[in-house]
């Protein structure tokens, strides 16, 4: 019984770290649904929403209350700032010239955080209690559980708006056709900011979350990679598929980190995107383009 309960316990682990990569996952999503645009400075905005809400909350000695939306608020800055100057000049430029941009931008917001915080990891002020939470017999940590609520609600807020607000149905139309969605008075180029502001903010907020469980530091953006495992699994475009690949993962590397070792869990992480690459590139639930030559 009492192995039940420790693999119980294990399982509900993996599913609140899962909810955290299906939450980072959805800012890639959100992103190229739109824009066919793979953002890879996900993880490094992520870690600028760790370091917002440290500098309110400790810092400013501020509460967590008001330093969570301020931290939200600033990596939804970073998204509009970074379309509007960086993204929208290059579009129709070859991909892989906008893939790279990305890619500096991380090297950029790593720099920052360097220059203003320094190097050396830091622990956010406690604003979610640390008395463990019980199902059952078996406990999971506090903050992960909260974390896990929070990303569940903030997943099925993004499904419901897909499905229903108008700004949803003008991101979706657009990702299917841009040149439709022009001709039926989409405003494309605000279809874009939307995109990036929403999607930098839900990295932000994620950084948060992260941060409040295991700290922040200049290279916990490193998380964002294991989220583009979730999202290639997933598929690109599957905001449902961003959920149930993160929460597979994240059970998965739960798994093989405590009964394997830690140093397996990459293995397995990266084994399982190879083999997802060879056999269904687009992913579980991604839209399965077929190019005519």
């Amino acid at each position: 019984m009492s192995d039940f309960v420790f693999f119980l316990e294990i399982c509900l682990a993996g599913l609140g770290s899962g909810a955290l990569l299906a939450l980072t996952a959805l800012a890639f999503v959100l992103i190229y649904k739109a824009t066919r645009v793979i953002n890879l400075a996900v993880g490094e905005i992520l870690m600028m929403g760790g370091y917002f809400f440290f500098t309110v909350a400790a810092g400013m000695s501020l509460s967590a209350w008001i330093a969570i939306p301020v931290a939200v608020a600033g990596g939804m800055a970073i998204g509009a700032v970074v379309e509007r100057g960086v993204i929208r000049p290059m579009l129709g430029e070859d991909p892989i010239s906008v893939f790279m941009v990305t890619v500096g931008l991380g090297s950029v917001l790593v720099g920052i955080v360097e220059l203003v915080w320094g190097t050396d990891p830091r622990t956010l002020p406690d604003f979610m209690g640390t008395a463990p939470v019980f199902i059952g017999e078996a406990y999971v940590s506090r903050k992960i559980a909260i974390s896990f609520a929070i990303a569940a609600v903030v997943i099925a807020l993004f499904l419901t708006l897909f499905r229903f607000w108008r700004g949803g149905v003008a991101l979706r139309a657009t990702a299917t056709d841009q040149a439709a969605a022009y001709s039926c008075g989409i405003n494309v180029p605000g279809v874009f900011s939307l995109a990036w502001i929403i999607s930098c903010g839900t990295a932000a907020g994620a950084g948060v979350l992260l941060g409040s469980i295991g700290g922040i530091s200049p290279t916990m953006g490193a998380f964002g990679l294991s989220a583009l495992v979730v999202v290639i699994v997933g598929g690109l475009d599957s905001v449902a598929g961003a959920l149930i690949a993160g929460l597979f993962i994240g059970l998965l590397e739960a798994l093989t980190g405590t009964y394997l070792g830690g140093e397996y869990k990459l293995v397995f992480t990266f084994g399982l995107l190879i083999m997802m690459l060879m056999i269904r590139p687009y992913g579980l639930f991604g839209t399965k383009e077929i190019e005519r030559l």
